[in-house]
């Protein structure tokens, strides 16, 4: 963990400009070729859901600008980001869940399932976000449809400085699969390059 030191920051004007908003966050939607990564999820017995939010988490734990969070006035810079996603039930609900990154995928993978357990076996929201560490990553999926824009609730709390992650359902195009997915961060902290560059990461950790 390191504190930002703001004041020598080469983004002090940019962070103080974007952290005086109502609304600081700022986004887009675009899609990436899942097309090997389906094949080898399906190869290796392997929920394909689990390994595209692994590849998605290796990629964010790529960025620094995406393991920033702002905490009482200050820019910590996280070692490591971990797991914020949704879980859906057989009710139609969807609970909250949280687990901590591992880089490898065996351990991330039963941290996923243990939760999946937990939260199906729940009701309500469960984790509360009060108590969810700040350096988590909010993940989301809407496996019933693609889609190419997206709306996410807010409180308008300028400090509000978690990521949001959503997936779709992918399509096929000429014989490829295609994964939308929309990203939001604090624009104070993160622009376009960095957002580009999880992305980036993200195909090229999709095709391995």
């Amino acid at each position: 963990m390191k504190i930002i030191d703001i004041e020598k920051w080469n983004r002090k004007e940019h962070f103080e400009f974007f952290s005086k908003m109502t609304s600081p966050y700022f986004g887009f939607t675009t899609e990436v070729d899942c097309t090997k990564a389906y094949n080898k999820a399906q190869e290796n017995g392997y929920s394909f859901f689990a390994y595209y939010l692994y590849k998605s988490m290796v990629a964010i734990n790529s960025v620094d600008e995406l393991k920033m969070r702002i905490v009482d006035d200050q820019v910590i810079l996280y070692d490591e980001v971990h797991v914020g996603s949704t879980i859906g039930r057989a009710d139609g609900t969807f609970g909250f869940s949280f687990f901590h990154y591992s880089a490898d995928f065996d351990i991330f993978n039963k941290g996923l399932q243990d939760q999946i357990k937990t939260v199906q076996n729940s009701v309500g929201l469960g984790i509360s976000n009060d108590v969810l560490p700040i350096n988590h990553i909010r993940h989301t999926t809407i496996p019933w449809n693609s889609f190419s824009a997206l709306l996410h609730p807010t409180n308008f709390d300028p400090k509000e400085c978690i990521p949001k992650i959503a997936f779709g359902k992918f399509n096929t195009r000429d014989g490829k699969k295609y994964l939308p997915v929309s990203i939001e961060a604090h624009h104070g902290l993160a622009d376009g390059l960095h957002l580009s560059k999880y992305l980036e990461e993200f195909q090229r950790q999709l095709d391995m």
